[in-house]
């Protein structure tokens, strides 16, 4: 008994020890989680119980030259349900009329949404999606439907919203206006203005202490955010809505007509050098056509005829020939070290001045001139190249801009062929905006200006930046020349290869240019060629400059000349500028037009929060703000055209009948 006794004593002391060795572990392990770890639990907590959340800087606006919008941030939203959420007596109690109001407002049977409903409860479906894309006028409308507006605990309803940037004008200048995207985690990338300009447009985020309470929601911990955001800033282009709108279409139906692989059409203002308009289309295997590759700043090629202002500027300046020189055409082909140059009308010209060989774009006339005067010295010839700014990029704001190449005398490169191909505008390669620039030199009487495509950056009505012209050649050669250029410029079109756009009711000056592409490669089978003009309107006092590129046109009935397939287009915009817009491409103060336009909305935006339910007067407005306005008002909106709104299918002051059909003629 007494041995038992004892056994028993010893079980109460193990035990009693055991109990000791576990709460000194429990002591020591309290220690350290509170002296030696403490930081970093307290830490860990707070982690978990409060959060930094980003508040997103709203992105900026980009406007064209008359305040019209190009692009701009709207919200964008997804409904889901959660099946799960709702009671089962509330979920049969308000099923049928939720199918019903979905029927009405997205177009499918009531029925269809009812068996979706209840088969996405069967399966205990908590993410069924219902739609997306979104406007939020039609979520405010989802919201408000029965089940849905109990909200998300007790009607499952599940609001994803996400910001997407939106071109109100459609697909024109979409290229030129960019995009900026997320590639990686932290990478990202873009083109155009969007990119170019993304500091300024993108402003920075804020940030705001939350706490977590129950049922995963977080509360703001305090009134005041950590870090407002700082909201982007608007950037004001240099593009011209009405003028845009007449190139892309005038480009799109040549490209169209000549089943032509791409092209691009730029037309700027000489004096400045903004530019009002720009187009890049290429070809989809459909054979529709839709903004790609910036074709103007990026395709770096070989120009052909159009180089052959050049020669004349040279030649001139040197006084090594003058326009009157004459030359034989040796009845339209001549040699250098084997290779014929030829002209593309059989049998030549004949004896002919320079001034006419440049008009008929002769290619025996240009080459020999050039050759005579610099097959001795072809550096004093390649310095005049080198002097125009051709033999290196324009440094626009956009990446990607094309590499031009001059071939260098100095070069391993330079051949005994060289001197004669540049002077026809092959063995070099320059982009459409390098041409441009160079002919509008001359259209601004010498004066070479650097193409631009933004004017302003702006906070509401503060100017934060001003883009100012930039003179990248004061004097790019004598006055004499450029009047004898000009003269010769305006002949190509009044009796020269741009004869077919002559018209007598308004002055154009230019060049045309036919070039061979590709034809090196793979024996000549990829050969095509690219059409061109480029030159100034009015003739005498250029406002404008512009060309046009057309690449891989249709050479079915041998049309694929400069004159036939850029030359219309050419003339197309030159036309439409002088008949339908003669007095409003001078923006004289784009401050007045923005607030005129701004204040426009606001007073007709008071009226709708004051409950006014007559239709409104939006003629003059900028369409996206007359869509705006009208959806707030519970009317369906549809346009024809871009720009700012001509008339209004329904007519002002009448009563609003909700979900009314509303059309807008927009020019």
């Amino acid at each position: 008994m007494a041995i038992e006794d004892k056994n028993i004593s010893y079980r109460m002391y193990l035990v009693a020890f055991v109990i000791f060795l576990m709460a000194l572990g429990i002591a020591v392990k309290l220690t350290n989680i509170q002296w030696v770890e403490g930081d970093y639990y307290r830490q860990l907590a707070k982690e978990r119980t409060v959060r930094n959340f980003v508040i997103p800087a709203n992105k900026g606006n980009i406007y064209s030259s008359d305040g019209s919008l190009l692009a701009t941030s709207i919200p964008n939203y997804a409904i889901r349900f959660d099946a799960v959420a709702p009671k089962a007596e509330t979920f049969e109690k308000n099923v049928g009329s939720l199918a019903d109001s979905l029927a009405l407002m997205l177009g499918k049977p009531s029925s269809y949404y009812q068996n979706e409903l209840r088969r996405a409860r069967a399966n205990n479906n908590r993410y069924y999606l219902i739609s997306r894309d979104l406007s939020y006028t039609d979520y405010i409308k989802i919201k408000g439907f029965p089940l849905f507006k109990l909200g998300a605990y007790k009607g499952g309803i599940i609001v994803e919203q996400k910001t997407v940037r939106e071109h109100p004008i459609g697909k024109i200048a979409e290229r030129t206006i960019g995009y900026e995207r997320q590639t990686g985690e932290t990478s990202f990338e873009g083109k155009g203005i969007e990119w170019a300009y993304r500091d300024y447009l993108n402003g920075k985020d804020g940030n705001i202490l939350k706490q977590k309470i129950a049922k995963g929601q977080w509360k703001p911990i305090r009134d005041l955010n950590e870090v407002d955001p700082q909201d982007g800033y608007d950037v004001i282009s240099t593009i011209d809505v009405y003028i845009q709108d007449i190139a892309h279409h005038a480009l799109l139906k040549q490209l169209q007509e000549f089943e032509a692989d791409h092209g691009c059409v730029v037309v700027m203002e000489t004096e400045t050098g903004a530019v009002r308009a720009i187009a890049n289309l290429g070809r989809a295997a459909d054979g529709s056509y839709y903004e790609t590759t910036n074709y103007a700043v990026a395709e770096s090629h070989e120009p052909g005829s159009t180089f052959k202002l050049v020669d004349m500027m040279a030649l001139l300046e040197d006084k090594v020939a003058d326009t009157s020189t004459v030359y034989d055409s040796n009845g339209g082909e001549v040699r250098y070290s084997g290779k014929a140059v030829r002209d593309s009308h059989r049998g030549g010209y004949g004896k002919i001045s320079l001034a006419r060989g440049f008009e008929l774009s002769s290619n025996t006339v240009m080459v020999q001139a050039v050759y005579n005067a610099y097959n001795e010295n072809p550096s004093r010839f390649v310095n005049h190249v080198n002097s125009y700014g051709l033999n290196k990029k324009l440094n626009m704001d956009f990446k990607g801009e094309g590499r031009p190449y001059i071939p260098q005398p100095s070069n391993k490169r330079w051949s005994n062929i060289s001197l004669p191909w540049m002077a026809f505008g092959y063995g070099v390669s320059v982009t459409p905006m390098q041409t441009l620039a160079f002919y509008n030199a001359v259209a601004n009487n010498g004066v070479m200006v650097k193409p631009y495509f933004v004017s302003e950056i702006k906070e509401w009505n503060k100017t934060i930046k001003k883009v100012e012209t930039e003179v990248l050649n004061p004097k790019i050669c004598s006055q004499e020349t450029i009047l004898k250029l000009k003269a010769v410029l305006k002949n190509v079109v009044k009796k020269g290869t741009g004869s077919k756009l002559y018209s007598k009711d308004f002055s154009m000056a230019g060049k045309t240019g036919t070039a061979q592409v590709n034809y090196g490669k793979n024996g000549g089978a990829g050969k095509y060629y690219a059409s061109s003009f480029v030159g100034f309107f009015p003739a005498e006092h250029a406002k404008y400059s512009c060309i046009v590129v057309v690449h891989k046109p249709s050479t079915v009935n041998n049309n694929y000349y400069g004159a036939d397939v850029a030359g219309p287009v050419f003339k197309r915009i030159a036309q439409k500028i002088f008949t339908d817009v003669p007095s409003t491409n001078e923006i004289k103060n784009i401050n007045k037009k923005i607030e005129k336009q701004e204040k426009s909305y606001n007073d007709y935006f008071t009226s709708v929060q004051n409950k006014d339910e007559k239709v409104p007067n939006v003629k003059g407005m900028p369409g996206m703000d007359a869509i705006a306005l009208l959806e707030n008002l519970g009317l369906r909106v549809s346009t024809r055209g871009i720009g700012k709104v001509k008339s209004q299918s329904l007519e002002v002051g009448q009563n609003i009948i909700k979900n009314t059909a509303i059309t807008l003629e927009l020019l």
